[in-house]
């Protein structure tokens, strides 16, 4: 409608993505969708505007949340909430977030008010059900994103725990950018008849080149001081092994005035807010 049509425009997209394309409409007619993409290739919007089309239709009226979305991490998480509210801004259709490392209170004052779309990791999820807090008989529409980070994590039996809530007639869309076999046995508990959308998964995201330096380890460093400082140099992503290696790294830089900081995954939530910020 021209409410999700002006949030499209205001969000800058002008043309479907190619996954965007594929996946609109077998989602709008109620088909099962496995998604095989990476984050970078539009899937988000590719699952929220079909979603958000649906919740205006009307549905079951008086439970909710009426859409159920899992996620391995807070912060993807976050991006996927961020996508309904922006894509949904004039639709008044209401939507929360659900994680642990932050206080289980306000996440229960959020389900009182009745959230159409819950955006959940598993965990704090199955804390919330055990509490009474959130029922999940209402939800039509499934979404599992990044279901092969969920098995990378161990959160595949706290994921089934959660389906064996879920009324049986409803709609599964699963994303994921690879198959490991535990994923394909997942896909043939959850989808029906799935809508395959294959988004040439195996090559890099084409919007990224890759390069790879051969270095000695201890030269890492001087290589990586080199490369921030090069003219078109704008901003970075870096990886390391060790939660202490992020830490010093990130000291590190900051005395070599940059502006650098650590993201790991024993910090509060407030701290890893403002890392990401």
């Amino acid at each position: 409608g021209k409410r999700i049509n002006r949030a499209i425009a205001e969000a800058g997209y002008k043309n479907p993505r190619p996954i965007q394309a594929e996946s609109i409409q077998p989602i709008l007619d109620g088909c099962d969708i496995l998604g095989l993409a990476q984050t970078g290739t539009g899937k988000t919007a590719a699952f929220v505007l079909p979603i958000l089309h649906r919740l205006l239709k009307g549905g079951r009226p008086g439970i909710f949340p009426r859409v159920l979305v899992i996620s391995p991490t807070r912060e993807l998480t976050n991006q996927i909430h961020g996508e309904v509210e922006a894509l949904g801004k004039y639709t008044g259709v209401k939507s929360m977030t659900v994680f642990g490392g932050v206080g289980v209170n306000p996440q229960m004052r959020a389900l009182r008010n009745k959230p159409d779309v819950v955006v959940a990791c598993p965990g704090r999820l199955l804390d919330l059900i055990s509490r009474g807090s959130v029922r999940l008989s209402g939800v039509e529409v499934l979404v599992l994103d990044e279901a092969d980070h969920m098995f990378d994590m161990g959160f595949l039996p706290d994921v089934r725990k959660v389906i064996s809530y879920l009324p049986k007639r409803r709609q599964n869309l699963l994303f994921s950018a690879t198959m490991p076999k535990e994923i394909r046995h997942l896909t043939k508990e959850v989808l029906t008849d799935p809508v395959v959308v294959e988004l040439n998964h195996q090559a890099p995201v084409e919007t990224i080149e890759h390069k790879l330096y051969p270095v000695h380890p201890t030269r890492k460093g001087d290589l990586l001081q080199r490369m921030v400082c090069e003219e078109d140099f704008r901003s970075a992503i870096v990886f390391t092994r060790t939660k202490y290696r992020a830490k010093n790294l990130a000291k590190k830089l900051g005395r070599d005035g940059h502006r650098a900081v650590a993201l790991q995954g024993n910090m509060s939530q407030p701290q890893r807010d403002r890392a990401m910020a």
